[in-house]
């Protein structure tokens, strides 16, 4: 198994790269050519399954549905301008930091 981050790394190029491509042939240029709107409801679908298949008892469709899941949100990061560099910025200035203490320090 590869570094998850030089993973991730990877996967955020290639769908920067193919954000503009034919979208008769990529999947990413298609959902980009019907925006955002499309790109969120495909994300909430991705996410309801990734939902569901935690529920069940089917190790590798939670697998699959949880890489559906992080595929959609990197085509939404991408489609609003948002570098996967930043999230895991934002996800290192939370370390150590419990989560309850987190949430209460947020602006209301």
């Amino acid at each position: 198994m590869g570094d998850a981050s030089t993973t991730l790394a990877r996967l955020e190029a290639v769908i920067a790269a193919r954000r503009s491509s034919d979208s008769a042939v990529s999947y990413v240029a298609r959902l980009h050519a019907r925006g955002l709107a499309k790109i969120v409801q495909k994300l909430g679908e991705e996410a309801v399954e990734t939902v569901i298949a935690a529920l069940g008892e089917d190790r590798g469709a939670l697998v699959g549905e949880a890489a559906d899941l992080v595929f959609h949100l990197l085509v939404l990061l991408d489609a609003k301008g948002v570098a996967l560099a930043e999230v895991l910025a934002e996800l290192d200035r939370r370390e150590g930091t419990s989560g309850i203490a987190e949430k209460a320090a947020r602006p209301r």
